[in-house]
C-alpha cells in the first residue's frame, strides 16, 4: 500500500499510509490507539457500542468504570506522547496531582508504612469517566478522528488476499447494518472476541491462553473528603495479611473534593455493598487508617461491586499465522488483576508501540504487511514485566488457580527482601518504583550488586 498523502503532524512531517482505520471500542485502549493512528491514516473511526457518553458517569459497557483506576507514571507518559499536554488537561478537568511516592501511604501488616520519599515523579488520580472524557475531547480535536456511539461491530470481513478489509456494524437495536471498509482494524473491544471469532472463521488456530484464577471481588464507595482530612498522605493503600486474610483497600482523591474507596477480597471474603456492612468489613483490614478516615462518613450515591474470576493473557504472538489488517490491543490481549492498576498503562504503552511501528514502516511499499505480527511480538515484552509482578503476589494465595512458577518461593522471598531493603535504601526504593510504574523493565533487578544485597537480606531473614 503506497503512501496516499503527506501532512504536517505536531510540527513534523508525517505520511498517510492508509485511507481509513477503524478502532473498535472507545475505552482508554481504543482512544489511545486512535491517537496513534491519526498521524498515519486519513480517517480514523472509533466505533463504540455504548450510547450517550458522560464525563461523570461510566459507560454502561465499562463494568469496572465505577471503581478506582490508576494511571502509572509510565502510562501517563505514554498518553502524553500520543496526546501532548494531556496531563494539564487532566488537571483542568479536576484530576488531583500526586507526588510519587511522597503522597502515598502504603501499609503492610506488622510493620511501619513504606517511607514516603519524593523521587520527582508525578501523576494524577481521577475517576475513569474523567480519564475517558478528557481523552475523547483530545481525540475529537483532531479533524480526522470520529467517534460513533451506539455502534456494535458484529463481524470482520477478509478479502481475497486474506486481509481484514471491512467491519459490519449495527446499531444496538439491530435496525441498521452497515459495512465499513478499512485498511486496518484495531480490536480494543476489551473481550477480544472479534479477533478470536475471525481466527475461527478462517480456520486459524486460537491463541494459547495463560490464566490465573483469582476469584476477585471488590466494592467501591465515594465519600466527601472531610475538612480535617490527613495532610501527610493523599492516597492510602492497605495491603493484605497473606495468607490469613485477603482483604485489601485503596482510597484515593478524585475530582470534586471526594475520596474513592475500593475494597477488595477473594473467595468467601467478599466486600459488601451496604455502607454499614462495608465499614465493619474495613475493620478487618490489616491496618486501621482507612477505617478511621471514613467511619463518620456517608457514601455519595450507591456502592458498586465488580467480580473477576481470572486474569487472562492470550498469546497471539505465538500464532504461526495472523491475518493482516487486524490488531488486538489492551484487554483483548491481556486482562490483568485490576488491584495492581496496570491495565490502562499497558494499553497506553501498546498504543505508543503501534505509533512507532507505523512511523518506522511509513516509507515501505506495503507498510501494513506483517504489522500485526510485529506488533504482537513486541507487546509480549511490554506485558511480561507487569504480568509477572502481579502473578507472583497472586500465587502467594494458596487457592489461586493456574500453573505456579517453578521458582515461586524464591520469587516471593526475593520480593519481600527487596521491599525490606527499599525501606532502608532510597536508591533501591527508587528502582522498585521505576519498575512498578513501567519506567524500567523488571530485568533491572538482575544487576549483580543488587542481587548480592537482596540475597544477603534473604539470608538474614
Amino acid at each position: 500500500m503506497a503512501q496516499v498523502e503527506a501532512r504536517q503532524n505536531g510540527g513534523t512531517s508525517a505520511a498517510f499510509i492508509g485511507r481509513h482505520a477503524i478502532v473498535v471500542g472507545a475505552g482508554v485502549a481504543g482512544l489511545a490507539a486512535a491517537g496513534a493512528l491519526s498521524a498515519y491514516f486519513e480517517r480514523v473511526t472509533v466505533l463504540e457500542r455504548d450510547g450517550a457518553f458522560s464525563g461523570t458517569v461510566p459507560r454502561s459497557g465499562a463494568s469496572q468504570g465505577w471503581h478506582a483506576h490508576g494511571l502509572l507514571v509510565g502510562g501517563q507518559l505514554a498518553l502524553s506522547e500520543l496526546y501532548p499536554g494531556i496531563g494539564q488537561d487532566f488537571l483542568a478537568a479536576g484530576a488531583v496531582p500526586m507526588r510519587v511516592n511522597q503522597d502515598l501511604r502504603e501499609e503492610y501488616p506488622g510493620r511501619d508504612p513504606v517511607p514516603q520519599r519524593d523521587f520527582g515523579l508525578h501523576g494524577y488520580t481521577m475517576t475513569r469517566p474523567l480519564i475517558e472524557s478528557t481523552l475523547r475531547r483530545r481525540a475529537l480535536q483532531r479533524g480526522n478522528i470520529v467517534i460513533c456511539q451506539n455502534s456494535a461491530v458484529r463481524q470482520l470481513e477478509v478479502d481475497r488476499n486474506g486481509r481484514v478489509s471491512a467491519v459490519y456494524r449495527t446499531t444496538m437495536d439491530g435496525d441498521t447494518v452497515e459495512k465499513l471498509s478499512a485498511d486496518l482494524v484495531v480490536d480494543a473491544s476489551g473481550r477480544g472476541q472479534l479477533t478470536l471469532d475471525l481466527l475461527q472463521s478462517i480456520g486459524h488456530p486460537q491463541p494459547r491462553e495463560t490464566k490465573i484464577g483469582i476469584d476477585l471481588c471488590y466494592s467501591t464507595a465515594i465519600v466527601a473528603m472531610p475538612e480535617n482530612a490527613p495532610n501527610d498522605w493523599k492516597l492510602v493503600l492497605t495491603q493484605p495479611d497473606i495468607p490469613h486474610s485477603y482483604r485489601r483497600a485503596v482510597m484515593l482523591p478524585i475530582e470534586g473534593g471526594r475520596w474513592m474507596l475500593t475494597v477488595a477480597g477473594r473467595g468467601c471474603e467478599r466486600p459488601p455493598v451496604e455502607w454499614d456492612a462495608l465499614l465493619k468489613f474495613l475493620q478487618g483490614l490489616s491496618t486501621p487508617t482507612i477505617y478511621n478516615a471514613v467511619r463518620r462518613s456517608e457514601p455519595i450515591g450507591r456502592l458498586a461491586r465488580f467480580l473477576l474470576p481470572e486474569n487472562v493473557w492470550r498469546h497471539f504472538e505465538g500464532l504461526d499465522t495472523m491475518p493482516d489488517g487486524v490488531i488486538p490491543i489492551g484487554d483483548a490481549i491481556c486482562r490483568f488483576n485490576p488491584v495492581y492498576g496496570q491495565g490502562m498503562s499497558v494499553a497506553a504503552k501498546e498504543a505508543v508501540l503501534l505509533h512507532h511501528l507505523l512511523g518506522a514502516r511509513a516509507s515501505q511499499s506495503d507498510p501494513l504487511c506483517g504489522l500485526g505480527r510485529e506488533f504482537l511480538a513486541e507487546t509480549r515484552l511490554l506485558i511480561e514485566t507487569p504480568w509477572s509482578m502481579a502473578a507472583v503476589p497472586d500465587f502467594a494465595y494458596p487457592d489461586t488457580r493456574g500453573d505456579r512458577p517453578a521458582d515461586l518461593e524464591r520469587s516471593l522471598q526475593f520480593a519481600a527482601a527487596l521491599s525490606r531493603l527499599a525501606v532502608r535504601d532510597a536508591s533501591v526504593q527508587r528502582l522498585a518504583i521505576e519498575v512498578w510504574h513501567m519506567l524500567k523493565p523488571r530485568s533491572a533487578y538482575r544487576d549483580p550488586e543488587l542481587i548480592r544485597r537482596v540475597e544477603a537480606e534473604m539470608a538474614a531473614a
